[in-house]
């Protein structure tokens, strides 16, 4: 590339392994990064002048913005995405983008109404018809989720329908919505993670839960392996991030007998596991990208979402 391109890129904390590792892909192609605490920026909402300041100092002359935003801060993080827009800066999520992975309904209707194969899922408020939001997804065993949950947490196997029932009432008592899945036996614990950049998947993961585990998340002790991922998966990956209006995110597939399912598109994928288990230089090409596609002008929302 001939011009040095001067990046942010959102984090809470710089040591994180993906965070570190795209600092040293941009530092390695000789452009400028910052790595910036966005609950600690504050913002001038001005209709001339929008601006950023952190730690007392105003933030000027950046080309492109790499959001880390983890889920707890999605509102805020989301809003200094949007003000980075607003001035023109090109992010690669954009602020609506991240929003509309965040929540887990929104992204499976939108999935479903481009005809991205999912598991048949039921979504509910009230628990007064439990029984019937169990037969609209087939019956037990099926799993119940919290809307809000990440990594594997909220997530709950319910073998029997008795089962299912307890847990969907547990999750009222939350004052949570309840969302449930068919189960998937054949994935037998397992799912793979495309990871896509722009239009391309350019590395791919399996993830086996451990021995009587159903959720294949690393953090919940699941082993990782390098995943051969047929045309019909990759085009379904490309396809999805594609919906979700996502630049780079992980989209996550179960193979089922009626062919490949989509169960969640995360907007902030970590690196770490996706590196290690298959070699690829993921950072990389997150900045390779970056430097084809950083010019002003180039984010469609302009911060309007």
């Amino acid at each position: 590339m001939e011009e040095d391109v001067k990046i942010a890129i959102l984090s809470r904390k710089p040591e994180l392994y993906s965070t570190s590792r795209l600092v040293e892909a941009a530092k390695r192609r000789d452009h400028k990064v910052h790595v910036i605490d966005h609950l600690r920026c504050y913002m001038n909402i001005t209709s001339h002048h929008p601006s950023i300041h952190y730690m007392g100092k105003q933030l000027e002359g950046f080309d492109a913005v790499i959001p880390r935003v983890g889920a707890s801060t999605t509102f805020y993080g989301t809003a200094v995405v949007r003000q980075f827009e607003m001035m023109e800066v090109y992010s690669i999520n954009e602020s609506v983008a991240i929003s509309r992975s965040r929540d887990k309904l929104r992204s499976l209707q939108l999935l479903a109404r481009k005809g991205i194969g999912m598991p048949v899922t039921g979504f509910a408020h009230s628990t007064k018809f439990a029984k019937d939001l169990i037969d609209l997804v087939g019956g037990s065993p099926l799993v119940v989720k919290l809307v809000e949950g990440t990594q594997g947490i909220g997530v709950v196997l319910a073998e029997t329908n008795k089962a299912a029932q307890s847990v969907i009432q547990a999750f009222r008592g939350l004052k949570a919505d309840i969302l449930v899945q068919e189960f998937i036996k054949e994935a037998a614990g397992s799912d793979i993670r495309c990871f896509v950049v722009g239009d391309r998947v350019v590395a791919s993961m399996m993830r086996q839960g451990e021995e009587g585990e159903f959720r294949s998340n690393l953090h919940r002790g699941g082993k990782a392996a390098r995943a051969r991922i047929t045309p019909e998966e990759r085009s379904t990956a490309v396809r999805a991030a594609r919906i979700m209006g996502l630049r780079v995110c992980g989209v996550d597939i179960l193979r089922s007998n009626h062919g490949p399912v989509v169960v969640e598109v995360n907007s902030s994928p970590g690196l770490e596991g996706i590196e290690k288990t298959t070699g690829v230089d993921v950072a990389s090409k997150i900045i390779e990208y970056i430097e084809k596609n950083a010019k002003p002008g180039r984010t469609k929302t302009r911060g309007r979402g």
